[in-house]
Parts: C-alpha cells; sequence; structure tokens
C-alpha cells in the first residue's frame, strides 16, 4: 500500500497530470469488446439459457462505468471544490471508469482525462478506448502479480501485455495450440490459463479505494476508506467459502461452450451478467440513453435491471417480525434483519442506504404508526440528514416516536467533523452500521472497514444482522393490530443527490434533474415481512 498512497500523495502533492492528447501510439493493446462479442456471444448453457457473454456484459454497469452521469457529475463536483487538482482528481477517476484510455495514455505520457472526454473532445481513437468502460481485454489482462497486496487497490491493477507483441489474455481454462492460434488470428492476442481471474483480489483491484483526505487548504492530512467490499469480504467467514465472482458472476450448472466458434465445452463456465445492486442507475441509463449515448440493447439494459432487481430480492437480505406483545397500552415489536451478503450491506459507494420502514395499522387499515416511509422526492420520513445536510440519524437499539429512523449506512464527515457527501473531503466516518456479514467480528476490525457510532456498543448489531425494538402507544381499547415491515434499498441517496444543486455544470444539474423526476423509483424493497396480532 505504501509505493501505491506515496505515489498518490505526490500525484496529488504536484498536480502535474494533464494529458497532451497525442496520439495512443504505445503500451498494451486492448481489444474492444465488440472483437470479443463476434465469439463470444450467441451461446446457450445445457438448459438452453442464453449464454452470451459478450451481450450480458454489454447491459452491465461495468460496460457503462464511462457513461454514469452520476459518476460525470461527482467528477465536476470535485473540481469544482479543488481547481487546483483538477489533474488528479481526473487521472483517478479514470483509472477504473475508462480504464483502457487511461493505462493507454499513461503508456504515452499522458495521464487519464474526464473533461475533454464529457466535453466532447476525444479523438475516435480515444473514444473507442474510453466508451467501452471496464472492457473484457481490461479484467482479462490484468497479471497475478501484485493481487492481494495493498500495492494492488486503488486500481493498481497491472496489465500483464507492456508491447502488441506479447498481448496475452488469461482465462479459467488451459487453451490447446490449435484454440491458441484461432484466437490469435482473430483478435491478435494470446488466450491462456490464468486462474487468478476467478479470485476476489482481481476484483478488488478496483473495488478497494482509499481516497486521500484534505483539509480546507486541499493538503493531504491523511487517507479515508472510500469503499472496502473486497475487506470486508475478508474480515467475514464468506473468505473461506465464496469468492466475489461466485455471487456476482455465478457459474453455469453443467458444461457449456465459451465460444459460439469452434468453441470446447468446458466445466463450471462463469456467466458475465455481473450482478450488482445498482437497479436505479441502469433505469436512468436506459431512459435517457440518447442524451448519454447509450448503444446497448434497450431490451439488453431492461432484462439488466430486472435481474439486478432479482438478485437483490433473492440474495442479499431478509426481515422478520420476530414478536408482537402488548403491555398496557403499548405494543412492543421486534424486528430482525439479515444480511446474506458476502459485505456489508449496502457496501462500496457511500452514497447507499439501507433502512427500515415500520408500519403499524389497525383493523380498518387506517395507520397508527410509522416509521421510514420513503418520500416522493426520494427522501426518508424522519432521516435528520435528509432534512439538514449537516446534521444525520443516529443508530438505534429501540425507536418510539415516528421521526426515528433506522438506517443502515455510511456517513462520511471531513477534517472538521462536519457531515459531508464530497469525497475528497471525507476524513472519516462518523456513522458506519450497515449490516455485516457472517463472521465478520466487529470487535477486531481494521479501521478502513470498523463499526462507527452507536452501532458498535449494540449488541443486538453483529455478524449477520441486526434487531430493534419498536414500542409504540395505542389508543384505549386496541387489542388488534397488522404490522408490516419493509427493508428498503437505495443506492444514491437523498443528499448525494441534492447536494448538487450548488454546482452549476452540465453534468450536475442534469443529474439533479434526473434524479428529482425518478425519485419514485429511486428505491427498492429487499424483503418485508407481516404480522396480525
Amino acid at each position: 500500500m505504501a509505493g501505491r498512497r506515496n505515489s498518490l500523495v505526490g500525484l496529488l502533492a504536484s498536480c502535474l497530470l494533464f494529458a497532451t492528447g497525442a496520439a495512443l501510439a504505445e503500451g498494451p493493446v486492448f481489444a474492444n469488446s465488440d472483437q470479443c462479442i463476434a465469439c463470444h456471444s450467441n451461446m446457450v448453457d445445457g438448459d438452453g439459457n442464453a449464454l452470451s457473454i459478450g451481450h450480458k456484459w454489454r447491459a452491465s454497469m461495468m460496460a457503462l462505468s464511462a457513461k454514469d452521469p452520476y459518476w460525470m457529475a461527482g467528477v465536476r463536483r470535485e473540481i469544482a471544490d479543488r481547481p487546483h487538482l483538477q489533474g488528479f482528481i481526473e487521472d483517478t477517476c479514470s483509472i477504473c471508469h475508462m480504464p483502457m484510455f487511461r493505462t493507454t495514455a499513461v503508456a504515452n505520457g499522458g495521464s487519464g482525462e474526464i473533461i475533454r472526454y464529457i466535453e466532447g473532445g476525444f479523438e475516435p481513437d480515444e473514444l473507442r478506448l474510453a466508451e467501452d468502460g471496464v472492457s473484457c481485454t481490461v479484467c482479462h489482462q490484468i497479471s497475478a502479480d501484485n493481487l492481494g497486496d495493498h500495492s494492488s487497490f486503488d486500481g493498481g491493477y497491472e496489465i500483464a501485455s507492456s508491447t502488441p507483441e506479447e498481448t496475452k489474455i488469461f482465462g479459467p481454462f488451459d487453451v490447446d495450440a490449435g484454440h491458441q492460434r484461432i484466437m490469435q488470428s482473430a483478435s491478435a492476442v494470446v488466450p491462456g490459463e490464468g486462474l487468478h481471474i476467478q479470485k476476489s483480489e482481481l476484483c478488488a483491484t478496483c473495488h478497494t479505494l482509499f481516497t486521500p483526505a484534505t483539509n480546507g487548504d486541499g493538503e493531504v492530512i491523511g487517507e479515508f476508506a472510500e469503499q472496502a467490499p473486497y475487506l470486508e469480504w475478508k474480515h467475514s467467514s464468506f473468505a473461506q467459502t465464496a469468492s466475489c465472482q461466485d455471487c456476482h458472476m455465478p457459474e453455469v450448472d453443467g458444461s457449456a461452450q465459451i465460444s459460439s466458434v469452434l468453441g470446447e465445452q468446458r466445466e463450471n463456465v462463469s456467466r458475465h451478467e455481473f450482478r450488482g445492486g445498482n437497479v436505479f442507475m441502469l433505469t436512468l441509463l436506459n431512459k435517457y440513453r440518447d442524451e448519454l449515448n447509450v448503444t446497448v440493447p434497450a431490451e439488453d439494459l431492461e432484462a439488466s435491471a430486472k435481474a439486478t432487481l432479482e438478485h437483490l430480492q433473492n440474495s442479499s437480505a431478509s426481515v422478520e417480525i420476530v414478536s408482537v406483545k402488548f403491555s398496557g397500552y403499548e405494543a412492543i415489536i421486534k424486528v430482525r434483519v439479515r444480511n446474506r451478503a458476502g459485505h456489508k450491506l449496502p457496501t462500496a459507494y457511500p452514497s447507499r442506504r439501507v433502512w427500515l420502514n415500520l408500519a403499524v395499522t389497525d383493523i380498518s387499515g387506517d395507520v397508527l404508526f410509522e416509521s421510514g416511509a420513503l418520500n416522493p422526492d426520494g427522501s426518508i420520513a424522519g432521516n435528520d440528514n435528509d432534512a439538514d445536510s449537516l446534521s444525520f440519524e443516529r443508530h438505534y437499539l429501540e425507536i418510539d416516536s415516528p421521526d426515528q429512523v433506522q438506517i443502515y449506512e455510511p456517513v462520511i464527515a471531513d477534517y472538521r467533523d462536519e457531515v459531508t457527501t464530497s469525497l475528497l473531503s471525507g476524513a472519516t466516518y462518523v456513522k458506519d452500521n450497515r449490516l455485516l456479514p457472517n463472521g465478520f467480528d466487529k470487535a477486531t476490525a481494521d479501521a478502513g472497514v470498523a463499526v462507527r457510532g452507536g452501532a458498535m456498543t449494540d449488541d443486538d448489531f453483529a455478524a449477520g444482522g441486526d434487531e430493534i425494538v419498536y414500542r409504540v402507544e395505542l389508543d384505549e381499547g386496541t387489542d388488534q393490530i397488522n404490522v408490516s415491515a419493509r427493508l428498503y434499498y437505495q443506492t444514491i441517496g437523498f443528499r448525494w443527490a441534492v447536494n448538487l444543486k450548488a454546482y452549476d455544470s452540465l453534468e450536475t444539474k442534469r443529474f439533479v434533474t434526473y434524479y428529482e423526476d425518478n425519485a419514485d423509483i429511486s428505491a427498492v424493497i429487499l424483503a418485508e415481512d407481516e404480522h396480525q396480532q
């Protein structure tokens, strides 16, 4: 980590990485996805289900990483706050969102650029690399050399091939000489076995990010764990039983062809669906496809959004109303939430949040109590942070008022301990009660994945989930109630969107408009339960 971090800090201090826009002539050769799709699509598994590697990938957030409108707005915001760090911000944020362009630009003496890209200033060869996002030949050309080391985090992946003559592609299978020649003649790359392609450490290169923490003068005062799902996974029992790929790229049952052209039958072929959690962004990318220059067929994006929602609802969490008891004029309701994922829930980018919506009605259906209702504008009723950007909702052991809500979330603070949604302002978490995966010991967790705030001393908040008690006052004579519990998930919390209103750029204004026009679908229900008493 030290070498990678020192280089970033040095880069930040000097801010010399403004790219020249020179022709991209040197460095690794990246084939665009259309060259891969030609042979790795139009396939089916043993049950006749579609197994088109290229077509599944192209409708994923991986493929669309450079067209993400929230990412563009976030880059604009950070640059507006720190114009003297523009070169650093653009280069750093392009490492994992435009990896083929950035890697090639660096090999040619330049750096990653984002503003010139979003303003339409790229030449055709630059655009070809940038718009393909996290493409096939990025992940499959990553070397195993430093995987798992801190130096591999923050986009510190190493591309195995440094010249066109030695371009190598790694996959989980041994490839005979005949098939090597076929692929080399079609794409100018040589395939070979590389089992590291199926290890979590490969994903960790871009999904473990430490950003430099700065003070009011933009000086580096430390580092901040922006996202660390790999480290969360590593501190859980899942590290011994399942990799990132096992859940997010599940294998085909039985054997399947890996190519539609002279492809051999293979066991344990991974599906390239990249099951994630961003239904909202996939929906926006499809709805505003013309503005965002999204060329993926609409039906592919619709299928991807549907599969993402199914993954969330089938594999991420459960909620149970454990008990409902009457005590005088009070109903005491215990709710249990379980995290079924191999990392914290929610995880990764800190705009994400999960919360409990608990409603109590009488036999006529009239609402007697409700905590955590989703408002039409995407905010949560009773959430202090949605009402006041400098405040936040604490972690609860018990809730007895509708203006209290249990939100499982990370809350960032700057060097003054003021709540913020700026990544480069982030110095610490004043709250992190995201639901823990099985086997996660909060007492021994490293600082980068530590529990913060009231959840640390909550004995019911532990590996695998949380329990919380609701106390609801009832009118005299109320002897029957209906209780419903819903667990909501939102990839972009209200404050993370509306805080962009202060910035005067096309990208920030565009995303705020997107959010406000679609706030009613910004959250999905992960799990729910009902109880009558």
